[in-house]
């Protein structure tokens, strides 16, 4: 499914205010090697993904305090399982964890591009 006009908008507005942990992440995955390309604040269907790696499919979220908050748990379950089935594996990282170690949250996720 195409993104919708929103998702764009959405998407725009996202790249420029990325939180905290999204920045350090991208400055470390925006020089990876020219054979990995990710997206940030990339659109798909109604959802914009934190990060996304189109030839494989995953979409990355980091996810802080407020995805454990109010009805965020129930949107988050349906927006997994509408990528699902559209093939989009999912990765979740806490923001926690970024922010503790961004350099080796990168790593991991390239050595999961590499090992694919």
């Amino acid at each position: 499914m195409p993104p919708s006009n929103n998702a764009y908008r959405n998407a725009k507005r996202l790249r420029r205010k990325m939180s905290l942990p999204e920045v350090l992440l991208w400055q470390i995955l925006r020089k990876q090697p020219g054979y990995i390309k990710f997206r940030r604040q990339h659109p798909i269907g109604r959802y914009v993904l934190d990060f996304y790696v189109l030839e494989l499919k995953l979409a990355i979220e980091i996810d802080g305090i407020a995805h454990d908050m109010g009805d965020r748990p129930d949107r988050d379950e349906a927006r997994d399982q509408w990528l699902e089935s559209q093939g989009v594996r999912m990765l979740c990282i806490a923001a926690k964890d970024v922010l503790a170690n961004p350099v080796a949250v990168a790593d991991s996720i390239v050595r999961l591009y590499t090992e694919r």
